[in-house]
Protein backbone atom coordinates (compact mmCIF):
# COMPACT_ATOMS: atom_id res chain seq x y z
CA UNK A 1 0.00 0.00 0.00
CA UNK A 2 1.41 3.55 -1.17
CA UNK A 3 2.53 5.63 1.73
CA UNK A 4 0.08 8.67 2.21
CA UNK A 5 1.79 10.47 5.65
CA UNK A 6 2.39 13.55 5.43
CA UNK A 7 5.58 15.20 7.64
CA UNK A 8 4.41 16.03 11.48
CA UNK A 9 6.52 19.65 11.47
CA UNK A 10 4.40 22.44 10.59
CA UNK A 11 5.24 24.14 7.02
CA UNK A 12 6.00 20.83 5.71
CA UNK A 13 3.91 19.42 3.06
CA UNK A 14 6.23 16.76 2.06
CA UNK A 15 5.35 13.12 2.36
CA UNK A 16 6.75 11.24 5.38
CA UNK A 17 9.48 8.87 4.88
CA UNK A 18 9.93 7.81 8.62
CA UNK A 19 8.73 7.83 11.98
CA UNK A 20 10.18 7.91 15.20
CA UNK A 21 8.68 6.20 18.11
CA UNK A 22 10.08 8.24 21.09
CA UNK A 23 9.12 11.40 19.38
CA UNK A 24 5.87 10.00 17.80
CA UNK A 25 6.47 11.94 14.77
CA UNK A 26 6.12 11.99 10.97
CA UNK A 27 9.70 13.07 8.98
CA UNK A 28 10.49 14.03 5.80
CA UNK A 29 13.69 13.06 4.37
CA UNK A 30 14.82 17.18 5.91
CA UNK A 31 13.64 16.23 9.14
CA UNK A 32 15.02 12.80 8.98
CA UNK A 33 18.60 14.67 8.73
CA UNK A 34 18.53 16.91 11.32
CA UNK A 35 16.72 14.05 13.90
CA UNK A 36 19.56 11.23 12.93
CA UNK A 37 22.35 14.07 13.70
CA UNK A 38 20.33 14.99 17.33
CA UNK A 39 18.98 11.65 18.56
CA UNK A 40 20.61 8.85 16.57
CA UNK A 41 19.70 6.68 19.83
CA UNK A 42 15.67 6.90 18.40
CA UNK A 43 13.66 4.28 17.32
CA UNK A 44 12.89 5.23 13.75
CA UNK A 45 11.10 3.07 11.43
CA UNK A 46 11.01 3.25 7.79
CA UNK A 47 7.44 3.68 6.37
CA UNK A 48 8.61 2.34 2.87
CA UNK A 49 9.43 -0.66 4.04
CA UNK A 50 6.58 -1.02 6.35
CA UNK A 51 9.19 -1.05 9.37
CA UNK A 52 6.62 0.58 11.44
CA UNK A 53 3.40 -1.88 10.78
CA UNK A 54 6.47 -5.01 11.05
CA UNK A 55 7.67 -3.40 14.83
CA UNK A 56 5.38 -1.26 16.47
CA UNK A 57 4.32 -4.38 17.93
CA UNK A 58 6.93 -5.02 19.76
CA UNK A 59 6.54 -1.62 22.25
CA UNK A 60 4.42 -0.39 24.04
CA UNK A 61 1.02 1.12 23.00
CA UNK A 62 -0.05 2.75 26.13
CA UNK A 63 0.24 6.48 26.08
CA UNK A 64 3.87 8.19 27.02
CA UNK A 65 5.40 4.93 27.37
CA UNK A 66 6.98 3.93 23.82
CA UNK A 67 9.20 1.75 25.59
CA UNK A 68 10.06 -2.23 23.97
CA UNK A 69 7.43 -5.60 25.44
CA UNK A 70 10.23 -6.93 27.22
CA UNK A 71 8.22 -8.12 30.16
CA UNK A 72 5.22 -10.81 30.90
CA UNK A 73 1.98 -10.04 33.28
CA UNK A 74 1.19 -13.38 34.81
CA UNK A 75 -2.11 -12.20 36.06
CA UNK A 76 -3.25 -10.45 33.03
CA UNK A 77 -1.53 -12.58 30.10
CA UNK A 78 -0.30 -9.39 28.91
CA UNK A 79 2.97 -8.03 27.60
CA UNK A 80 4.41 -5.32 29.66
CA UNK A 81 6.81 -2.86 29.40
CA UNK A 82 9.51 -1.23 31.96
CA UNK A 83 7.35 1.76 32.60
CA UNK A 84 3.80 -0.50 32.93
CA UNK A 85 5.38 -2.59 35.82
CA UNK A 86 7.07 0.61 37.73
CA UNK A 87 6.60 0.94 40.96
CA UNK A 88 6.19 4.87 41.28
CA UNK A 89 2.21 5.00 39.84
CA UNK A 90 0.99 8.27 37.85
CA UNK A 91 0.80 9.30 34.68
CA UNK A 92 0.18 5.79 33.10
CA UNK A 93 2.11 4.27 34.67
CA UNK A 94 2.53 0.69 37.23
CA UNK A 95 -0.24 -0.15 36.00
CA UNK A 96 1.25 -3.87 36.82
CA UNK A 97 3.26 -2.90 39.36
CA UNK A 98 1.48 -5.75 41.96
CA UNK A 99 0.95 -8.50 39.45
CA UNK A 100 3.38 -11.62 38.96
CA UNK A 101 5.76 -10.30 36.22
CA UNK A 102 9.12 -12.69 34.58
CA UNK A 103 10.87 -11.60 31.48
CA UNK A 104 9.49 -12.74 28.23
CA UNK A 105 12.43 -14.97 27.57
CA UNK A 106 11.19 -17.25 30.75
CA UNK A 107 7.67 -18.17 29.19
CA UNK A 108 8.89 -18.48 25.71
CA UNK A 109 8.88 -22.28 26.34
CA UNK A 110 5.39 -22.69 27.73
CA UNK A 111 3.93 -20.76 24.87
CA UNK A 112 5.25 -21.84 22.66
CA UNK A 113 4.01 -25.45 24.09
CA UNK A 114 0.56 -24.11 24.18
CA UNK A 115 0.42 -22.59 20.59
CA UNK A 116 1.21 -26.49 19.19
CA UNK A 117 -1.79 -27.10 21.84
CA UNK A 118 -3.68 -24.57 20.27
CA UNK A 119 -2.61 -25.37 16.58
CA UNK A 120 -4.19 -28.78 17.47
CA UNK A 121 -7.89 -26.93 18.96
CA UNK A 122 -8.16 -24.57 15.80
CA UNK A 123 -7.98 -28.01 13.67
CA UNK A 124 -10.57 -29.43 15.59
CA UNK A 125 -12.64 -26.60 15.84
CA UNK A 126 -11.87 -26.46 11.57
CA UNK A 127 -12.92 -29.84 11.02
CA UNK A 128 -15.85 -29.44 13.26
CA UNK A 129 -16.93 -25.89 12.40
CA UNK A 130 -17.86 -26.26 9.12
CA UNK A 131 -20.10 -29.18 9.24
CA UNK A 132 -21.74 -27.66 12.32
CA UNK A 133 -21.87 -24.33 9.76
CA UNK A 134 -23.82 -26.26 7.48
CA UNK A 135 -26.26 -27.75 10.19
CA UNK A 136 -26.92 -24.02 11.20
CA UNK A 137 -27.70 -23.53 7.66
CA UNK A 138 -30.36 -25.91 6.85
CA UNK A 139 -31.92 -25.42 10.71
CA UNK A 140 -32.03 -21.47 9.15
CA UNK A 141 -33.41 -22.24 6.37
CA UNK A 142 -35.92 -24.50 7.99
CA UNK A 143 -37.04 -22.06 10.71
CA UNK A 144 -37.38 -19.32 7.73
CA UNK A 145 -40.10 -21.92 5.77
CA UNK A 146 -41.38 -22.88 9.45
CA UNK A 147 -42.10 -19.20 9.78
CA UNK A 148 -43.28 -18.25 6.37
CA UNK A 149 -45.73 -21.52 6.95
CA UNK A 150 -47.21 -20.33 9.85
CA UNK A 151 -47.25 -16.76 8.82
CA UNK A 152 -50.04 -18.41 5.99
CA UNK A 153 -51.54 -20.46 8.51
CA UNK A 154 -52.22 -17.55 10.89
CA UNK A 155 -53.24 -15.10 7.91
CA UNK A 156 -55.34 -18.09 6.60
CA UNK A 157 -57.72 -18.38 9.62
CA UNK A 158 -57.76 -15.43 10.37
CA UNK A 159 -58.96 -14.28 6.79
CA UNK A 160 -61.58 -16.89 7.11
CA UNK A 161 -62.79 -15.27 10.48
CA UNK A 162 -63.37 -11.85 8.61
CA UNK A 163 -64.48 -13.25 5.81
CA UNK A 164 -66.90 -15.18 8.24
CA UNK A 165 -67.35 -11.86 10.32
CA UNK A 166 -67.92 -9.39 7.17
CA UNK A 167 -70.35 -11.96 5.70
CA UNK A 168 -72.61 -12.15 8.83
CA UNK A 169 -72.20 -8.49 9.03
CA UNK A 170 -73.84 -8.07 5.08
CA UNK A 171 -76.57 -10.87 6.23
CA UNK A 172 -77.66 -8.70 9.55
CA UNK A 173 -77.42 -5.57 7.55
CA UNK A 174 -79.63 -7.00 4.59
CA UNK A 175 -82.08 -8.70 7.31
CA UNK A 176 -82.63 -5.54 8.93
CA UNK A 177 -83.47 -3.46 5.23
CA UNK A 178 -86.01 -6.24 4.45
CA UNK A 179 -87.89 -5.96 7.96
CA UNK A 180 -88.43 -1.94 7.76
CA UNK A 181 -89.32 -2.69 3.95
CA UNK A 182 -92.03 -5.10 4.73
CA UNK A 183 -92.96 -3.63 8.14
CA UNK A 184 -92.92 -0.64 7.86
CA UNK A 185 -94.14 2.23 4.95
CA UNK A 186 -92.04 3.99 2.49
CA UNK A 187 -90.77 6.95 1.98
CA UNK A 188 -93.26 7.00 -1.07
CA UNK A 189 -96.54 7.06 0.88
CA UNK A 190 -95.08 10.31 2.60
CA UNK A 191 -94.36 11.65 -0.75
CA UNK A 192 -98.03 10.46 -1.87
CA UNK A 193 -99.45 12.09 1.04
CA UNK A 194 -97.72 15.78 0.44
CA UNK A 195 -99.87 15.18 -2.77
CA UNK A 196 -103.06 14.75 -1.45
CA UNK A 197 -104.30 18.26 -0.60
CA UNK A 198 -103.60 19.49 -4.07
CA UNK A 199 -105.48 16.30 -5.85
CA UNK A 200 -108.35 16.84 -3.57
CA UNK A 201 -108.05 20.69 -4.58
CA UNK A 202 -108.49 19.88 -7.75
CA UNK A 203 -110.73 16.96 -7.95
CA UNK A 204 -112.98 19.40 -6.31
CA UNK A 205 -112.91 22.42 -8.33
CA UNK A 206 -113.88 20.04 -11.05
CA UNK A 207 -116.20 18.27 -9.63
CA UNK A 208 -118.22 21.63 -8.51
CA UNK A 209 -117.44 23.26 -11.98
CA UNK A 210 -119.40 20.13 -14.14
CA UNK A 211 -121.91 20.01 -11.33
CA UNK A 212 -123.02 23.70 -11.83
CA UNK A 213 -126.33 24.36 -13.52
CA UNK A 214 -124.42 26.50 -16.03
CA UNK A 215 -122.33 23.84 -17.19
CA UNK A 216 -122.51 23.12 -20.62
CA UNK A 217 -122.15 19.62 -21.37
CA UNK A 218 -121.36 19.79 -25.95
CA UNK A 219 -120.39 15.58 -25.57
CA UNK A 220 -121.83 13.49 -23.00
CA UNK A 221 -118.30 11.30 -22.75
CA UNK A 222 -116.53 14.01 -21.84
CA UNK A 223 -118.93 14.69 -18.71
CA UNK A 224 -118.98 10.81 -17.97
CA UNK A 225 -115.08 10.63 -18.17
CA UNK A 226 -114.37 13.74 -15.90
CA UNK A 227 -116.40 11.92 -13.64
CA UNK A 228 -114.64 8.89 -13.38
CA UNK A 229 -111.56 10.33 -12.78
CA UNK A 230 -113.22 12.26 -9.77
CA UNK A 231 -114.12 8.90 -8.55
CA UNK A 232 -110.47 7.02 -9.67
CA UNK A 233 -109.06 10.19 -7.41
CA UNK A 234 -111.13 9.90 -4.82
CA UNK A 235 -110.48 6.19 -4.22
CA UNK A 236 -106.53 6.98 -4.82
CA UNK A 237 -107.03 9.51 -2.18
CA UNK A 238 -109.06 7.12 0.45
CA UNK A 239 -106.37 4.25 -0.13
CA UNK A 240 -103.48 6.72 0.60
CA UNK A 241 -105.54 8.36 3.41
CA UNK A 242 -106.05 4.69 4.78
CA UNK A 243 -102.80 3.83 4.55
CA UNK A 244 -101.33 6.70 6.58
CA UNK A 245 -104.17 6.19 9.15
CA UNK A 246 -103.00 2.42 9.66
CA UNK A 247 -99.28 3.56 10.05
CA UNK A 248 -99.40 6.73 11.91
CA UNK A 249 -100.01 5.40 14.99
CA UNK A 250 -97.83 2.02 14.41
CA UNK A 251 -94.73 0.99 16.75
CA UNK A 252 -92.66 -1.78 15.67
CA UNK A 253 -89.04 -2.24 17.85
CA UNK A 254 -85.89 -3.95 15.93
CA UNK A 255 -83.22 -3.40 17.73
CA UNK A 256 -79.69 -5.97 17.48
CA UNK A 257 -78.31 -7.84 20.08
CA UNK A 258 -75.89 -8.39 22.08
CA UNK A 259 -77.21 -4.11 22.48
CA UNK A 260 -75.07 -4.22 25.86
CA UNK A 261 -71.45 -3.53 25.71
CA UNK A 262 -70.70 -5.79 28.18
CA UNK A 263 -71.54 -8.24 26.30
CA UNK A 264 -69.96 -7.35 23.00
CA UNK A 265 -66.79 -6.13 25.29
CA UNK A 266 -66.82 -10.30 26.07
CA UNK A 267 -66.88 -11.14 23.11
CA UNK A 268 -63.99 -8.82 21.60
CA UNK A 269 -62.09 -10.16 24.59
CA UNK A 270 -62.40 -13.96 22.94
CA UNK A 271 -61.11 -12.40 19.79
CA UNK A 272 -58.51 -11.13 20.94
CA UNK A 273 -57.37 -14.23 23.04
CA UNK A 274 -58.39 -16.43 20.29
CA UNK A 275 -55.34 -18.36 18.92
CA UNK A 276 -51.88 -19.70 20.22
CA UNK A 277 -48.32 -19.75 19.45
CA UNK A 278 -46.39 -22.89 21.20
CA UNK A 279 -42.78 -22.72 21.16
CA UNK A 280 -40.68 -26.02 21.55
CA UNK A 281 -36.66 -26.25 20.87
CA UNK A 282 -35.08 -29.44 20.02
CA UNK A 283 -31.48 -29.90 20.39
CA UNK A 284 -29.92 -32.28 17.57
CA UNK A 285 -26.44 -33.83 17.68
CA UNK A 286 -26.28 -32.60 21.42
CA UNK A 287 -24.35 -35.37 22.63
CA UNK A 288 -22.00 -35.39 20.10
CA UNK A 289 -21.08 -31.89 20.32
CA UNK A 290 -20.77 -32.38 23.68
CA UNK A 291 -18.60 -35.38 23.30
CA UNK A 292 -15.98 -32.77 21.04
CA UNK A 293 -16.06 -30.32 23.63
CA UNK A 294 -15.21 -32.23 26.26
CA UNK A 295 -12.56 -33.92 24.45
CA UNK A 296 -11.23 -30.35 23.77
CA UNK A 297 -11.70 -29.71 27.00
CA UNK A 298 -9.98 -32.87 28.17
CA UNK A 299 -6.71 -32.58 25.62
CA UNK A 300 -6.72 -28.73 27.10
CA UNK A 301 -6.59 -29.93 30.82
CA UNK A 302 -3.91 -32.93 30.17
CA UNK A 303 -2.12 -30.07 28.27
CA UNK A 304 -2.13 -27.78 31.44
CA UNK A 305 -1.56 -30.61 33.75
CA UNK A 306 1.56 -32.08 32.16
CA UNK A 307 2.94 -28.41 31.87
CA UNK A 308 2.20 -27.48 35.73
CA UNK A 309 4.03 -31.45 36.20
CA UNK A 310 6.64 -30.26 34.36
CA UNK A 311 7.19 -26.99 35.77
CA UNK A 312 6.77 -28.42 39.18
CA UNK A 313 9.81 -31.70 38.09
CA UNK A 314 11.58 -28.51 37.12
CA UNK A 315 11.08 -26.50 40.31
CA UNK A 316 12.40 -29.60 42.52
CA UNK A 317 15.56 -30.55 40.41
CA UNK A 318 16.20 -27.00 40.82
CA UNK A 319 15.04 -26.81 44.80
CA UNK A 320 17.40 -29.47 44.87
CA UNK A 321 20.31 -28.45 43.16
CA UNK A 322 20.32 -25.63 45.18
CA UNK A 323 19.94 -27.64 48.13
CA UNK A 324 23.10 -29.22 47.08
CA UNK A 325 25.03 -25.86 46.51
CA UNK A 326 23.72 -25.20 50.12
CA UNK A 327 25.35 -28.24 51.34
CA UNK A 328 28.64 -28.00 49.40
CA UNK A 329 29.04 -24.36 50.36
CA UNK A 330 28.32 -25.26 54.17
CA UNK A 331 30.96 -28.44 54.01
CA UNK A 332 33.30 -25.79 52.23
CA UNK A 333 33.27 -23.47 55.02
CA UNK A 334 33.31 -26.68 57.64
CA UNK A 335 36.49 -27.92 55.99
CA UNK A 336 38.12 -24.15 55.56
CA UNK A 337 37.07 -23.64 59.60
CA UNK A 338 39.18 -26.71 60.49
CA UNK A 339 42.35 -25.86 58.56
CA UNK A 340 42.29 -22.62 60.02
CA UNK A 341 41.28 -24.43 63.51
CA UNK A 342 44.11 -26.44 63.13
CA UNK A 343 46.74 -23.89 62.08
CA UNK A 344 45.41 -21.96 65.11
CA UNK A 345 46.50 -25.07 67.19
CA UNK A 346 49.49 -25.62 65.09
CA UNK A 347 50.50 -22.35 65.99
CA UNK A 348 49.72 -22.33 69.74
CA UNK A 349 52.14 -25.37 69.96
CA UNK A 350 54.87 -23.86 67.86
CA UNK A 351 54.86 -20.83 70.38
CA UNK A 352 54.62 -22.91 73.38
CA UNK A 353 57.60 -24.75 72.37
CA UNK A 354 59.38 -21.73 71.84
CA UNK A 355 58.66 -20.51 74.69
CA UNK A 356 59.77 -23.37 76.41
CA UNK A 357 63.32 -23.52 74.82
CA UNK A 358 63.68 -19.28 75.56
CA UNK A 359 63.23 -19.94 79.40
CA UNK A 360 65.63 -23.18 79.19
CA UNK A 361 68.44 -21.12 78.21
CA UNK A 362 68.53 -18.70 80.84
CA UNK A 363 68.68 -21.31 83.34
Amino acid sequence: MENTKKCSSKGHKRDAICFCLECDKYMCNQCLNFHSDLLENHHKYDLKNNELQNFSSCFCQEQNHKMELIYFCKNHNQLCCAACIAKLKGKGNGQHSNCNICFITEIKDKKQSNLKKNIKILEDYSKNIEQSLNELKKIYEKINTDKEDLIKEVSKVFTNIRYSVNHREDELILEIENKFDNLFFKEDLIKQGEKLPNKIKTSLEKGKAIDNDNYKIDKLSIFVNDCINIENNINNIKLIKDNIEKNKNKEIIINFSPKEEKEINKFMDKIKLFGKINQNIIEHNKKENQQFENQINYNFQNEEINQIDKEEIEQEEIDEENQKEEINQIDQEKMAQEETDEKNENYYDYQNEENNININGEH
